[in-house]
């Protein structure tokens, strides 16, 4: 359980990121820099859980069954009389097809279709906008391959796409009104003014900015996150001079850690809503520690060395 939680928000800080997406829009800075800048942080992020995975194999074998083990232990517990060689050899060789062809229908073709995307916006073929046309048309064509291209998969495809931007829509409109009136009344320039009273240095704003997101990430969404307190907080940033696609960056992988922290976490719900009835919240909640470990650590390091890590 901790895997798949925390795998399934690598995709808010690996390219092509919604998040990273919307927070270029909101904080005024290029999309394909802020792409850029996330490539290393989110590799060393998934290096990083592939390398605790690795550690925990060795450590306790017993969490990570081989896979077919069933199959082979049924084999050899199998009466000596009903073995036939050929029979076992030919089995196997097309287990070994189909397990090929499995690889490269789940890994290999989307890993094209991400890379049709990236590359497109990486080598300034595309902006992003451009970029997820060519992101349509690959997942269309991997369904035609994968012959499961229906009227009601593409009815299913439209309406989901229309009500999530829809929904973005709706909520840009509000965040939009709430930014203009709080700015037109002059609550920017209070901020800054408060913050240069208290006399908070920058590194200490920062660390209250992220204290903020990273528990408001329990409560509401992404989303409403990005429209709402990034635009409030972004002009004291850049009358401190930090640099915004650091910032974006912090952002990015804060926002996926609150998303796996319990007891609130948005990612730990969604495995639970669709996790057999023997996986109890006691399981997602031991699985994902690790994994927080290693989010605030590579967090830390974004924090202590941007350079290092590409991201200024």
């Amino acid at each position: 359980t901790g895997i798949i939680s925390a795998s399934g928000t690598l995709g808010q800080i690996i390219p092509p990121s919604v998040v990273l997406v919307l927070l270029g829009s909101v904080l005024g800075v290029s999309v394909g820099q802020l792409f850029k800048a996330a490539l290393w942080p989110g590799l060393l992020l998934v290096g990083s859980y592939i390398g605790y995975i690795l550690l925990l194999t060795r450590m306790r074998p017993d969490y990570f069954p081989k896979v077919g083990e069933e199959g082979t232990s049924a084999g050899r517990n199998r009466p000596s009389e009903d073995f036939d060689p050929r029979r076992e050899s030919g089995a196997q060789s097309r287990d070994e097809t189909v397990s090929l062809k499995s690889t490269v229908e789940s890994f290999v073709l989307p890993f094209l279709l991400i890379l049709a995307v990236l590359g497109s916006i990486f080598a300034g073929w595309a902006t992003p906008t451009e970029a997820s046309a060519i992101g349509a048309l690959g997942a269309t064509l991997l369904t035609l391959y994968q012959r499961k291209f229906n009227f009601p998969i593409l009815r299913e495809v439209m309406q989901e796409t229309t009500h999530l931007t829809s929904m973005v829509f709706m909520i840009l409109l509000g965040a939009t009104t709430f930014s203009l009136v709080f700015r037109k009344l002059g609550g920017d320039r209070y901020l800054v003014d408060l913050i240069e009273q208290a006399q908070l240095a920058p590194s200490t704003f920062l660390a209250l900015v992220m204290i903020v997101v990273f528990f408001a990430g329990f409560f509401i969404d992404f989303i409403e996150i990005i429209f709402i307190i990034v635009p409030v907080v972004a002009p004291i940033f850049i009358e401190m001079e930090i640099d915004l696609i650091w910032f974006g960056i912090l952002m990015a992988l804060n926002l996926q850690t609150s998303f796996l922290s319990p007891p609130f976490g948005f990612a730990l719900f969604y495995l639970k809503g669709v996790a057999p009835p023997e996986v109890k919240t006691g399981h997602l909640y031991r699985g994902i520690v690790p994994f927080l470990i290693i989010q605030v650590i590579v967090l830390a390091l974004v924090v202590l060395f941007p350079e290092w890590l590409g991201v200024i």
